[in-house]
């Protein structure tokens, strides 16, 4: 079986990693950073003017119908860029949730404007602290109108509708849409400010309800876990290049620092942990495209391992680079807050290895 991708979206891919490199820069990444822009408004209008949030989203809902790999290519080098933008709150969650739950009527309404990034998503899940569990829900929807606050909401602040894991008038929890026009909103300082987080307060607003229960948000967040991985992947061979770089051009005692064992040792561990890393976000890929019966596993299988590795590549990178890789005009922290901030997007890495464990467990006994 070959898990590699097709010779149009690597060149899908060639494509985009050009063009970041010249429109995302570390100048633009650092403009969100220092609190200059919320976001890279200029790169998200070319971007959505490109199809690549639509990537995934079929072509008779406004989207470039590329299917779930094109979206994978895009996402590794969204990552590859630490690029300023709500493309994963936008593609992964509140337009997949919408694909997956909505009604047709709600997919027509809404999937073009995500599609072409008129309209920025988010996906309200967390209240406070935690992990994505039934048990932590207590925002409710009575009557079409929710109360209940939302925080912390990734991209909260700066979204135009928003995806709401919310309990209906029986108790149960499910999947709401709102037009986040009116609603109280409060930014909130995270340790990766080129992302922003909000905090949402919902006083008896109009929602409309998704199809499915809990069911369907842990089908959004298994998707979401494969699509953040390669996120995670190209943020992680990011860190290694980097790494590497360095090491080649960096002199101490008259040669470079890469011909040093220590330095080698930790380049090594670096680029394992990120090829188990994409293995796994390959087959996630594929059973992603397919809704292979195996997507949950292999879901959870690409979150933990691509957690590991970006954690990993990140922090060798400040390391390989020496005193100077602590400093603010190095890049290194750029690459470290985002991997901090995707671990814990959608849940914690133990959280995933649990269901990791459960899942596999499951199976065997089946």
């Amino acid at each position: 079986m070959n898990f590699d991708f097709s010779d149009d979206l690597k060149q899908l891919r060639d494509q985009a990693r050009r063009f970041l490199s010249e429109q995302c820069t570390p100048a633009v990444v650092r403009r969100s950073l220092d609190g200059q822009e919320v976001f890279a408004a200029d790169l998200w209008r070319e971007i959505g003017g490109m199809g690549w949030i639509g990537a995934a989203i079929p072509e008779s809902y406004g989207g470039a119908g590329l299917g779930y790999e094109g979206l994978c290519v895009l996402a590794e080098e969204i990552g590859r860029a630490v690029a300023p933008v709500p493309f994963g709150s936008t593609a992964y969650l509140a337009a997949e949730a919408i694909l997956t739950a909505g009604s047709d009527a709600q997919r027509r309404e809404w999937l073009p404007k995500l599609a072409d990034g008129s309209v920025i998503g988010c996906f309200a899940l967390w209240e406070g602290n935690g992990n994505p569990e039934p048990v932590a829900i207590h925002a409710r929807c009575v009557g079409g109108l929710l109360k209940g606050s939302k925080w912390p909401v990734a991209d909260g602040g700066i979204a135009g509708v928003a995806v709401i894991v919310a309990r209906d008038e029986s108790g149960q929890p499910g999947l709401f849409l709102a037009d986040l026009a009116g609603v109280r909103r409060r930014d909130l300082r995270t340790l990766d400010p080129t992302r922003n987080h909000a905090r949402l307060d919902f006083d008896a607003t109009p929602v409309e309800k998704l199809g499915g229960g809990w069911g369907a948000v842990q089908r959004v967040l298994d998707r979401a876990a494969i699509l953040f991985a390669f996120e995670q992947v190209g943020g992680a061979e990011a860190c290694l290049t980097m790494a590497r770089d360095y090491a080649l051009d960096r002199y101490a005692f008259g040669r470079p620092i890469g011909s040093f064992q220590a330095i080698k040792h930790k380049l090594a561990d670096m680029y394992v942990a990120l090829e188990l890393a994409r293995s796994n976000a390959y087959y996630g890929a594929w059973a992603l495209g397919a809704d292979a019966t195996d997507l949950p596993l292999a879901a959870a299988t690409a979150r933990v391992s691509a957690t590991e590795a970006f954690e990993l590549a990140s922090k060798e990178n400040i390391q390989t680079h020496g005193g100077i890789g602590f400093t603010w005009a190095v890049d290194c922290h750029l690459f470290y807050r985002r991997s901090k901030q995707l671990a814990l997007g959608i849940g914690s890495a133990p959280f995933w290895k649990h269901r990791l464990v459960d899942l596999l467990e499951t199976r065997n006994a089946a």
